[in-house]
């Protein structure tokens, strides 16, 4: 549950029953993570609240009454005059808390330690525990996590018990001697820190004694009543759907509150995949969902000419779709709302929440006009993509619409370095085409994330036929992850590899070069832009 407002916190604590399940407040810094705390959390069947730093204060702590206190990671740092804080109150609450990240060094500092800046660590590292503890029970000695830091505690005060250090010195988790009070430098809460889940459940149940008594069986429910209580009764709901799992899972909700007054639209774009435009057709259809199709191809890539930056043509596209929506809106008065397939990714990596940094826009976030006029409507808001997709099945989307491999709302756009146009247009299509192609005759696609090629302008001295030739380079990029928010490159066998870069190569006349990107995330994003 998002709460960045202390009336929000309240109403959504008012659907409980007044005795309640024990809750675990989540207080969000700006980190990419913040969410995903709050969602394993609620996978251990606890309930969990997202609160802004800036609302919370003894006061709301009082009318929450949390058993437990997590504090989020944050693109901030510790050493800037104005970083973000809570009070030292939460040092005498006598309720247990765990920093994570960003959290971990405010504690540090609120307790008399020091904060440096170091060489940075990201993704993979190993940390050595040091001293026994209820926390890391389960760990062994040595385990791997997930980091995303540059600051670290350098210097820690008397009263405090050092629990592990990582591969390169640093401080990995302390504790406040007399009280249960952790901070830990690395992500327990991303999928890539193996023992993660262990850790969160030492903390919850062993060391604060939360009790397991929440589901999320009713969720489905919940949403749809949700939107019924918005949507007055002779409103319309525009839903913009691109086949994707968020989307239809959206127009699925949405229908299911306010029956026909559902209008889907599905609008190409001109940046689709292979064959995708009749796929998704045939796939929404057979859901129930006959959408208007609207074939705006040449407008997008007109629009697009010239333009190099990825925010620019991110914005350029969410314009774009918003001027088709409007255009729907004016031809039918009752449309009043717009729904939209925003997951929580989309919104932390849009900047889109208090203390956030903005890393890429997206367009159903950070791309749609002040002037479109409709109100919004985003059921999926605070869910992630796994999540998503436990509810496709749930409302009978087929397995592999669910787990269709994620594609971004830009399309191509985003996998195209540069200017958009028709030659690089062709070759990323069917360059990811073949790719997703070898990687099921090997059985390995339903197996990774997600996987696709990217080309940009860069080019490379080729022999094609005994003849010189300067062509293009095809970037290979796939993705071991669970929610998106982190990722690994996957250990593609090598002769699978070669079977890519050599259908590539033969059947894309432009292309002499292909390569593999076995950078994590972070420090990568998933998308080249």
């Amino acid at each position: 549950m998002c709460c960045n407002g202390f009336d929000a916190v309240l109403n959504a604590l008012s659907t409980l029953d007044d005795k309640g399940p024990d809750k675990v407040l989540v207080v969000d810094f700006g980190g990419q993570y913040a969410h995903l705390i709050a969602r394993r959390v609620r996978e251990l069947n606890v309930y969990s609240l997202v609160a802004n730093y800036s609302i919370v204060d003894e006061g709301f702590i009082d009318k929450i009454k949390p058993k437990a206190i997590i504090l989020s990671g944050g693109p901030s740092s510790i050493l800037c005059r104005k970083h973000p804080r809570i009070g030292d109150w939460i040092l005498d609450l006598n309720i247990p808390v765990l920093g994570i990240c960003y959290g971990h060094q405010l504690l540090a500092v609120m307790i008399g330690g020091r904060v440096e800046t170091g060489r940075g660590e990201y993704g993979r590292t190993m940390i050595k525990i040091i001293n026994k503890d209820p926390l890391f029970e389960g760990w062994s000695s040595e385990e791997y996590v997930w980091m995303s830091h540059r600051d670290y505690v350098a210097e820690l005060p008397s009263n405090t018990k050092i629990l592990a250090i990582s591969e390169n010195g640093y401080i990995a988790a302390f504790k406040i001697s007399d009280k249960k009070i952790y901070g830990v430098q690395f992500h327990p809460e991303v999928y890539h820190t193996r023992k993660g889940m262990l850790l969160l459940k030492n903390f919850l149940f062993n060391i604060a004694r939360v009790k397991p008594e929440w589901r999320m069986e009713n969720i489905v429910d919940n949403i749809v009543e949700n939107i019924r209580r918005k949507v007055k009764p002779y409103e319309k709901v525009l839903v913009a759907v691109s086949g994707g799992v968020d989307s239809t899972v959206t127009a699925l909700l949405v229908k299911k509150a306010v029956g026909k007054r559902l209008v889907p639209v599905f609008v190409n774009h001109g940046l689709m995949r292979e064959g995708e435009v009749e796929e998704v057709l045939e796939n929404l259809r057979s859901l129930g969902i006959n959408p208007i199709y609207i074939d705006a191809s040449n407008r997008f890539l007109e629009r697009l000419k010239g333009i190099r930056d990825c925010e620019e043509k991110r914005r350029i596209i969410g314009e774009e779709f918003a001027r088709i929506f409007s255009d729907i809106v004016r031809r039918d008065k009752d449309i009043k709302w717009l729904a939209q397939g925003t997951t929580y990714p989309d919104v932390i990596e849009s900047g889109s929440t208090p203390g956030s940094d903005r890393i890429k826009s997206h367009h159903n976030v950070a791309g749609l006009p002040d002037w479109l006029g409709l109100k919004v409507l985003e059921p999926l808001r605070e869910l992630y993509k796994d999540e998503v997709r436990r509810l496709a099945l749930h409302l009978g989307v087929p397995k592999d619409v669910a787990y269709r491999h994620p594609f971004p709302g830009p399309g191509l756009a985003v996998r195209i370095i540069g200017e958009v146009n028709e030659e690089k247009l062709r070759i990323v299509r069917r360059a990811s085409r073949i790719v997703e192609d070898v990687l099921k005759k090997h059985n390995l696609y339903d197996r990774v994330w997600q996987a696709f090629a990217v080309v940009g302008d860069d080019k490379w001295v080729g022999v094609k036929g005994d003849k010189r030739q300067h062509g293009y380079i095809v970037i290979v990029r796939v993705v071991e992850s669970v929610d998106g928010m982190t990722a690994d490159w996957v250990r593609i066998p090598y002769e699978v590899l070669d079977e890519i870069s050599k259908r590539i190569t033969s059947e894309i006349s432009e292309v002499v070069m292909v390569t593999y990107a076995i950078t994590t995330k972070p420090p990568s994003t998933i998308e080249p832009c």
